[in-house]
């Protein structure tokens, strides 16, 4: 049994963590970054780095047997599930021992196990307690599931999917949203049939109506099916397939289920409470500063209220650190935080949707354009279809950006630029889009709210 004295100290060393932990390290405190699996969280491990790996993967198989559209003779021979899963680990492994390496470079303290929060304010790991001047709060996520639907055998989360050898032949995903509508991609793509159930009455429901309609055809196209609008009811499996059933009684059979309902917070049983931190359904309750309202403890990334993204986690972190150490960083409020889906078509925005932005401003009070890909060189070259919607308050800023198309994520940080900096249409329209490339389609929309629509009608 040990006490251990340090400047800081990081429950959890996901996104937020190690980014608290690199920042506060660089600028002089000396810092305990407390993990007890591997360093880089849910995301490099098991979500954002092996799903986009997975997810290029399925773009080079559709390239490969598309070939022949663009004169190119190729062949495409089927997907070798342990080459996939061998170029997907590859890739973490490689990402994993840098971070690795830069968290070593920096001198953190790298205490392998499990924490607890108690007063002090501290972390016990074990016998062992680790004392911070100030505290910082990154436990992460986990997949959720729904009231009575077990997770095991034929039904999956998003880290089970991750694991199967085999490429299946049918697939049912239950949620439309990021994770859901991103493995629909792939296995898409791999040649499995896939059926989305989504309570909701589109795809992608926290996007723009006009970003949901757009990659509803785009995946019926894709021979993605999908329904909506009908609550999932039960699911039953046997030794060779699973059934699902809605609430409207109509019932779909496939090798697997998976689960893409959410993720949830992981504060239960670290103490949090005990030590005075307020829990609302599981979420720690934080300012806009991310101070918890018990001196000296912070909270950052999933466990906070609001979008759980990996570069929310991270930017949070970094905040927090530089609030400790006196440099008053800026807030940026979640609607400036760009969203990325990065499925085939993606999907990408940032700022308020248009349907906010009415609520906002008054109808009367916004403007909005809608720019086809179909008019954009570079989108045509690489075969992509979309829609890029610019939203703007009447003789004011740009509130919202929305994309839909393959490579738009690329886009998003301008649009990110334009919504954070309140950029009117008329400021951006004389600046120059490189000839051909993608972010023409952005500059074609802030011409249009500009009233300089070239290409228009």
């Amino acid at each position: 049994m040990a006490d251990h004295d340090f400047d800081l100290v990081v429950l959890g060393g996901g996104s937020g963590g190690y980014a608290a932990a690199l920042r506060a390290a660089e600028l002089g405190k000396r810092v305990a970054l407390i993990e007890k699996d591997k360093v880089g969280g849910t995301c490099l491990h098991r979500g954002c780095i092996p799903t986009k790996a997975l997810l290029h993967a399925a773009e080079v198989a559709d390239v490969s047997r598309d070939a022949a559209s663009i004169g190119i003779r190729t062949t495409f021979d089927g997907v070798d599930p342990a080459g996939v899963r061998a170029y997907r680990e590859g890739i973490v492994a490689k990402k994993f021992k840098g971070l690795e390496g830069l968290i070593k470079a920096r001198g953190i303290t790298v205490v392998a196990g499990e924490g607890r929060l108690e007063a002090g304010p501290a972390v016990r790991v074990g016998d062992d307690l680790y004392r911070g001047t100030d505290v910082v709060l990154a436990t992460g996520s986990y997949s959720r599931t729904l009231p009575g639907l077990e997770i095991g055998g034929r039904i999956l989360t998003s880290e089970q999917a991750l694991g199967l050898e085999e490429i299946p032949t049918s697939v049912v995903i239950l949620g439309g949203g990021v994770i859901g509508v991103e493995f629909a991609s792939v296995w898409r793509s791999f040649g499995v049939q896939v059926t989305i159930v989504e309570a909701f009455d589109h795809l992608v429901p926290n996007e723009d109506v006009a970003m949901s309609k757009t990659l509803e055809r785009a995946f019926r196209r894709r021979g993605i099916e999908y329904s909506l609008g009908v609550r999932f009811q039960s699911a039953t499996q046997t030794a060779d397939a699973v059934t699902v059933k809605l609430e409207d009684g109509k019932t779909f059979e496939a090798d697997y289920l998976l689960v893409a309902v959410g993720r949830g917070p992981v504060t239960a049983g670290l103490g949090f409470e005990e030590a005075g931190i307020t829990i609302d359904r599981g979420f720690v309750v934080a300012d806009e500063r991310l101070r918890t309202g018990v001196d000296h403890v912070w909270a950052v990334g999933d466990i906070v209220p609001g979008l759980q993204l990996a570069h929310r986690g991270f930017q949070q972190g970094i905040f927090v650190a530089e609030e400790i150490a006196g440099l008053s960083p800026v807030v940026i409020p979640d609607h400036q935080i760009p969203k990325v889906t990065y499925s085939h078509p993606e999907v990408a925005s940032v700022g308020l949707t248009e349907a906010q932005a009415v609520e906002a401003h008054g109808a009367d009070g916004i403007l909005s354009y809608e720019y086809n890909l179909a008019g954009n060189g570079k989108s045509e070259i690489i075969g992509t279809g979309g829609l890029v919607k610019v939203v703007r308050a009447k003789d004011g800023p740009v509130l919202g950006v929305h994309l839909v198309g393959d490579r738009v994520g690329e886009l998003i940080t301008e649009a990110q630029l334009a919504v954070g900096w309140e950029a009117h249409p008329e400021d951006i329209a004389p600046y120059i889009h490189a000839h051909p490339t993608q972010s023409e389609a952005l500059g074609e929309a802030f011409l249009a709210l500009a009233g300089k629509p070239l290409h228009a009608l």
